[in-house]
């Protein structure tokens, strides 16, 4: 039947049919189109495909390293560097021959190696991958001909020397900067720096060495600046150290014994040189750590400051103290320098959105320059001590306003170095050496370290730093602080003690009676300590009693009984420990039944042990 004959649902439905038919005959004649086009692209297509095949069934892995030779350009770079060492080889072995003079045969070496530098210039300009091929061998033979020529064959003078030792630097860092390439700098600088030290060692004239160290370090600088190697600034720090060092004992031992001085060693540029060094230093730290883009700081710009200081200012004083000349302006320079430190890390918090990231850098090297100078300033290390002790609780409390846990441990360390300090001073002192001047330095240490341990138990260490986030998260390192305050307490009974005794007893027996007092002071300490412990129940202070009575363990029996002590000071010896042992017995017996269930146990949280155990 037609369509004219259908209903007309029927009729829109065989419409819709027939348009679809319609349809699938056109796109069937354009997929036999496409077809006719395929055989080709399969034909070209099957060959490399059957290559590769062929190649990966057999495991010939000496095609595909073959092919990544080619384009490596590794056989032509290699063949391009033989055939320039051949060409200075033949410079060699003429001038060895007598051929040419040796004058002649190291200006055709220089020149020839300044040759291939200007050539990997213009290589660099072409993309050329023979670039630094050119300028690296060009660099490398520059070092070697100015080195052999000064050194070994002795026709070039030591100041033409050094300054072409600098213009290859130089030269190599300009490529660098211009093309945006690390080789050039790197190479050049390390090179100057190390073909500088061996021209003339171990006797070179170090004021020209000192500048062209001074050039590789900022050199230095702007190569990590541009392409993050603090590798070769470690390397250019050391090697600097090394001379400058060398040359300021040279100097020191020379002046001290009054030798005839050499030319080489040239006194008045000592310190100008050290200065610059010490000025460089610091202000390169300071410009990478203002200008850091990521998170991560070089770890060679956070310890440069400290290294920096504790050199230059040592070396300083031993020079000046050669000299002659008193060294209380290289104290009171330092004390300068420290406190210019402390300013360069609050200006890097001021300039910082996100938390003191490089502060602690200048907050160490400043502590470590007033540790060392303000001795120096006051003419003895006890007068300093209160101040050390007193900046070392004022940087905890920066610390936490930082949010800069490395502070924070800056702090600490350096109230324990005052604390340490005194005891030193005063066990190697006779008993009533310091008097008046010990025991308020004693006191003062006390209460510092004191006050600070209290501080530090009532504030969390920041979250910030990996000491306190990785190997001390209960900040279980103030606990020493308490214990540099107790030391430093009991310098100051000591005093107080040997004074009495020596007012009430004959002076024949002090010296016996003094040693009997010192035990009785640490063991009445250790019960004191005991009973505070168990009546406030703090489990830190309890472990301090214990190791407190360990001391005094040692002192009674290792020192009194075996040391020769007799009568009744060693009497009284003995019952003070025993009365100690038996009050830190009831204590321990009892301290269960005192403690709160979540002191008495060991499952505290971390986020609220630290508050109730304090």
């Amino acid at each position: 039947m037609g369509a004219e004959h259908l209903a007309p649902d029927n009729r829109a439905l065989a419409q819709q049919v027939e348009q679809l038919a319609r349809q699938v005959e056109t796109l069937t004649k354009r997929v036999d189109r496409l077809s006719l086009k395929m055989p080709t692209a399969a034909a070209t297509a099957r060959p490399a495909a059957r290559k590769a095949s062929a190649a990966f069934e057999g495991g010939d892995a000496s095609e595909e390293l073959l092919s990544w030779v080619g384009k490596s350009s590794l056989l032509q770079r290699l063949s391009t560097l033989c055939f320039l060492l051949v060409i200075a080889l033949i410079l060699r072995t003429v001038t060895d021959a007598g051929l040419i003079g040796l004058q002649i045969g190291s200006l055709l070496g220089m020149g020839y190696a300044a040759l291939l530098m200007f050539l990997g210039w213009r290589r660099y300009q072409r993309n050329n991958p023979l670039a630094p091929i050119f300028t690296i061998c060009g660099a490398v033979l520059m070092f070697t001909v100015v080195v052999e020529t000064h050194a070994h064959f002795e026709s070039l003078p030591s100041i033409p020397a050094y300054i072409l030792l600098m213009l290859t630097g130089l030269g190599m860092a300009a490529i660098s900067y211009f093309y945006r390439v690390p080789a050039p700098i790197s190479i050049g600088t390390l090179g100057m720096c190390l073909a500088g030290a061996a021209i003339d060692y171990p006797q070179p004239y170090f004021p020209y060495l000192g500048v062209l160290l001074l050039t590789a370090n900022l050199l230095g600088y702007f190569a990590a600046r541009a392409h993050k190697y603090s590798w070769l600034r470690w390397i250019l720090l050391l090697v600097t150290m090394f001379m400058i060092i060398q040359w300021g004992i040279k100097l020191g031992v020379t002046l001290l014994a009054k030798e005839a001085m050499a030319p080489i060693l040239a006194p008045p540029f000592f310190l100008p040189i050290l200065l610059l060094f010490a000025l460089t230093y610091p202000v390169t730290a300071f410009l990478r750590l203002r200008h850091a883009v990521t998170d991560r700081l070089s770890r060679f710009d956070l310890l440069l400051p400290t290294i920096n200081a504790v050199w230059v200012f040592a070396l300083a004083r031993y020079v000046v103290f050669a000299l002659g000349e008193s060294v209380i302006l290289v104290g009171i320079a330092g004390v300068l320098a420290g406190l210019v430190h402390l300013g360069l890390a609050f200006r890097l918090v001021k300039s910082e959105k996100t938390g003191a990231r490089g502060a602690k850098a200048f907050v160490a090297a400043g502590s470590v320059l007033l540790a060392m100078s303000l001795p120096v300033t006051a003419g003895d290390l006890l007068y300093s001590l209160p101040f050390l002790a007193a900046g070392a609780f004022g940087l905890t409390m920066i610390a936490d306003k930082w949010q800069n846990g490395t502070v924070r441990l800056t702090s600490y360390l350096l109230q324990i170095y005052a604390s340490v300090a005194l005891a030193f001073l005063m066990l190697a002192a006779e008993p009533g050496a310091y008097l008046a001047g010990g025991a308020l330095t004693a006191a003062l240490l006390a209460a510092f370290g004191f006050f600070q341990y209290r501080w530090c138990r009532s504030h969390r260490p920041p979250a910030e730093g990996a000491f306190f986030n990785r190997l001390d998260k209960g900040d279980l390192s103030a606990a020493v602080l308490l214990l540099g305050s107790l030391m430093s307490a009991f310098f100051l009974l000591r005093i107080v003690a040997y004074q009495l005794l020596l007012f009430s007893l004959p002076a024949t027996t002090v010296g016996n009676s003094f040693r009997s007092a010192q035990s009785v002071i640490i063991n009445v300490a250790a019960a004191i300590i005991m009973l505070f412990a168990l009546a406030h129940q703090k489990k830190e202070v309890r472990n301090i009693a214990i190791l407190v009575t360990v001391i005094g363990a040692v002192k009674v029996f290792l020192y009194d009984l075996i040391g020769g002590m007799q009568g009744m000071p060693l009497v009284i010896s003995v019952f003070s420990f025993g009365l100690a042992t038996a009050l830190e017995s009831f204590g321990l017996s009892r301290w269960h039944r005192f403690a709160p269930p979540s002191l008495a146990g060991e499952t505290i949280p971390a986020e609220t042990s630290l508050g109730k155990e304090s």
